[in-house]
């Protein structure tokens, strides 16, 4: 399961900086004007998590293999996208391929790096890209509406859709996103899938702010936050977020960051600073929470690999994940919990401690379990 997010912002806000610091690449062309990222550019990470190395330290495992997350670092929007200006419809058509949106926002105050608007102000220029989606969506629904209008005469299911398409116009029409549609259930869902609303993806504000304030924020990030708090959530986000995720760094330390090799100098260049971990880190977890992600591992002699589902799917689903032969054939699930496999030194032990559990069809893969799939094709 890939989790792909798409990098957007205003022109010179740190996209391609940050780009550069996630993959570790300087891949993206980082200058000080308007639209020095042409192309999308694509970049996958390992997703840095401590359960794994346990883990594959307790199995005694060969290789490592992290879940990936995969970056599109895409050209810079201006006002009138929508309408075609700047790179506007190759930026709105690179958008929609993704599942989830990061929004830089410039933060910070610098004098050297022009602002195409003139000056500093992350809220006025979220609202200037949230617009320009809107705006794209309703042209996009409007004639999704009017072809779908033919069908739906003597046809009830797709006269259902296309009253759906026609509540999306009018909430867009209102000035609102796509994310404050009600649905009424999973066939609405679907529809609003299909529909490929820009405005209803889940949306993560990365706040871009200078040295000085990658510890505890300024009043541009306090400002982001009490938009992002009154944003419409994501379907797929967690109960517990009311709103947009918002999370604080300096693109400029998480690109000298990503030049360290060894962890224990990255740890000592980051406490220098008064940070307690990566911003990539900050952006993997919020962008998990996003999406209603979870990772569970498998684990022996030869590799331990985390991989990646959505919250709520069940064997088999995650099976699938990792072939869909074994979707097909599924049997059974063996499963240990991460704090049992570790606590009580491997698969073994915790099999002997009657802590491996045989889990059929229905059971609800839990984030952190390490499972082993049976399966008979």
């Amino acid at each position: 399961m890939g989790f792909n997010c798409g990098i957007v912002g205003l022109p010179n806000v740190g996209k391609s900086t940050l780009f550069n610091a996630l993959t570790a690449t300087a891949s993206a062309q980082a200058a000080n004007f308007p639209f020095c990222t042409i192309e999308p550019n694509v970049g996958k990470v390992g997703v840095p998590d401590e359960r794994l190395d346990k883990i594959a330290d307790i199995a005694k495992s060969a290789k490592v293999v992290p879940t990936q997350l995969e970056f599109v670092d895409i050209a810079g929007l201006v006002k009138g996208a929508s309408k075609g200006e700047g790179l506007g419809n190759q930026f709105l058509a690179n958008i929609r391929e993704t599942d989830a949106i990061i929004h830089v926002l410039r933060c910070f105050e610098d004098s050297d790096i022009t602002h195409v608007d003139g000056s500093v102000d992350p809220v006025r220029d979220a609202e200037t890209i949230e617009t320009e989606l809107m705006l794209a969506d309703l042209d996009s629904v409007t004639k999704r509406a009017e072809s779908m209008a033919k069908k739906a005469r003597g046809d009830k299911a797709e006269a259902a859709r296309h009253n759906f398409a026609l509540k999306v116009k009018a909430v867009l029409e209102e000035g609102k996103s796509a994310r404050t549609v009600e649905r009424a259930g999973e066939e609405e869902e679907k529809w609003m899938h299909d529909l490929h609303m820009l405005t209803s993806k889940p949306i993560l504000y990365v706040c871009n702010v200078n040295e000085a304030d990658a510890a505890s924020g300024n009043a541009f990030t306090k400002k982001v936050e009490e938009m992002a708090a009154a944003h419409p959530p994501s379907p797929a986000a967690t109960a517990r977020q009311e709103g947009a995720g918002v999370v604080t760094i300096c693109a400029a330390i998480e690109e000298e960051i990503a030049q360290f090799d060894s962890e224990e100098d990255k740890a000592a260049f980051l406490g220098d600073l008064g940070l307690e971990e990566a911003g990539l880190n900050k952006i993997i977890r919020a962008g998990h929470d996003l999406l209603g992600l979870q990772t569970y591992f498998t684990a022996g002699p030869k590799e331990a690999r985390a991989w990646t589902i959505h919250k709520g799917d069940s064997a088999p689903e995650a099976a699938g994940v990792i072939h869909t032969d074994f979707q097909k054939g599924f049997i059974k699930a063996e499963v240990i919990s991460y704090e049992d496999f570790v606590a009580l030194g491997g698969e073994g032990p915790a099999k002997d401690a009657g802590k491996m559990r045989q889990e059929g069809k229905d059971y609800i893969v839990q984030d952190g379990d390490i499972v082993l799939f049976r399966f008979n094709v």
